[in-house]
C-alpha cells in the first residue's frame, strides 16, 4: 500500500509539473490571459488555465479508481461541469448566477446518491456549492488557493480517502511549482473552482457515514472547520458586501489576503499565515471528526 501511494504521489506530481506548461501554451495560443487591473496585485499579462492540467489528471485518477469508490462517476461528471464553466468564464465572463447554478447542480450530483438525512443532505449540498465558489474567491495571491487545497487534500487521508488525498495533493504540488512564488500561470476560475469542488465533494463522500449520524450543531462545526479559510473569508466577504448595500458577488479588496498583504507588505507572508491558519482549522476538524467516528463505530451514536 505504501509503494502504491508513493507511486501515486510521484505520478501526480510529475503530471502536474509537466502538463502545466502545455496548459500555459494553450492559454497563450487562445489568448486566455489575465489582464492587470487596480484590484489585482500582478502587473503583467499572465496566462490562465493551469486548471486544465488538474482536470485532466483528476479524470485519469478517476478512471483508475472508479472500481473502488461508489459515486465516483457522479463526482467526475460534476467536476467536469465545474471546470468547463470556470474555463469558459476565463475566456469570456459569464453571469455569476449561471456559475452558481452549475455549482449547485454539481453539488446535487454528488449528494443525491449519499445516505444522508434530509437536513444533513441540504446542508452538505449547500456547503459543496459554497466551498466551490469560496476557493475561487481566495485565489488572489500566488500559491494561496493551491497550497490550501494541498493541506485540505492531505486532511482527506484522515477521513478515509487516502487515494484521492495523495493524488490530489501531489498533482497540485506539481502545478504549484509554476504558480509560486512567481506565477508563470494562474489557475483561472476553471482551476480554482475545480479544486474547491474536488475537496468538498470527496470530503462529503468519504465522511457521509459519520455525517449521517451526528447532530446538526456537530455537522455545522465539522463543515466550518474543514471549510477553513476559504469558507471563513467568503462568509465575511458576503456579509461585508450585503451590509454595505452591494451585491455579494461584487468584487473588492477586502479579502483576508488583501488585509494581510497590507499588514505584512509581503504576499509570501500573507500566503504563509493563511496556510497555517487553514492547517489549524483542518487539525481541529480532524480531531472532532475522529472522535465522532469512534462514537459512531462503537455504537454510542445510534
Amino acid at each position: 500500500m505504501d509503494v502504491q501511494l508513493t507511486l501515486t504521489g510521484l505520478i501526480g506530481f510529475f503530471w502536474g509539473g509537466f502538463m502545466t506548461p502545455i496548459a500555459i501554451r494553450l492559454a497563450r495560443d487562445y489568448q486566455i490571459m489575465d489582464h492587470p487591473d487596480p484590484r489585482k496585485i500582478h502587473k503583467d499579462l499572465t496566462p490562465r488555465g493551469a486548471g486544465l492540467a488538474l482536470w485532466g489528471g483528476y479524470l485519469l485518477w478517476a478512471l483508475y479508481a472508479v472500481p473502488d469508490f461508489d459515486g465516483l462517476r457522479y463526482s467526475a461528471t460534476a467536476a467536469t461541469l465545474v471546470f468547463f464553466c470556470g474555463y469558459m468564464d476565463d475566456m469570456k465572463s459569464l453571469s455569476p448566477f449561471l456559475r452558481l447554478a452549475v455549482h449547485l447542480y454539481a453539488a446535487y450530483l454528488v449528494v443525491s446518491p449519499l445516505p444522508l438525512p434530509f437536513f444533513s443532505r441540504v446542508l452538505c449540498f449547500l456547503w459543496i456549492a459554497g466551498t466551490t465558489s469560496a476557493y475561487n474567491l481566495i485565489d488572489g495571491v500566488n500559491g494561496l488557493c493551491i497550497s490550501i487545497f494541498i493541506a485540505s487534500a492531505l486532511a482527506l487521508c484522515f477521513v478515509g480517502n487516502v487515494s484521492f488525498g495523495a493524488a490530489g495533493a501531489s498533482m497540485a504540488l506539481g502545478v504549484l511549482c509554476w504558480n509560486f512564488p512567481m506565477a508563470q500561470t494562474f489557475l483561472g476560475d476553471g482551476g480554482s473552482t475545480l479544486l474547491g469542488f474536488l475537496f468538498a465533494a470527496h470530503f462529503i463522500s468519504a465522511a457521509a457515514p459519520v455525517l449521517a449520524k451526528v447532530g446538526p450543531h456537530e455537522l455545522i462545526l465539522l463543515l466550518l472547520a474543514f471549510g477553513g479559510v476559504p469558507v471563513l473569508d467568503t462568509l465575511a466577504a458576503f456579509s461585508r458586501r450585503i451590509i454595505n448595500g452591494k451585491s455579494p458577488f461584487y468584487p473588492d479588496r477586502g479579502h483576508l489576503h488583501h488585509k494581510l498583504m497590507e499588514l505584512t507588505r509581503s504576499p509570501f507572508w500573507a500566503v504563509t499565515c493563511l496556510f497555517l491558519l487553514h492547517v489549524l482549522f483542518l487539525a481541529g476538524g480532524t480531531a472532532v471528526y475522529t472522535r465522532l467516528e469512534v462514537l459512531v463505530k462503537t455504537g454510542l451514536r445510534p
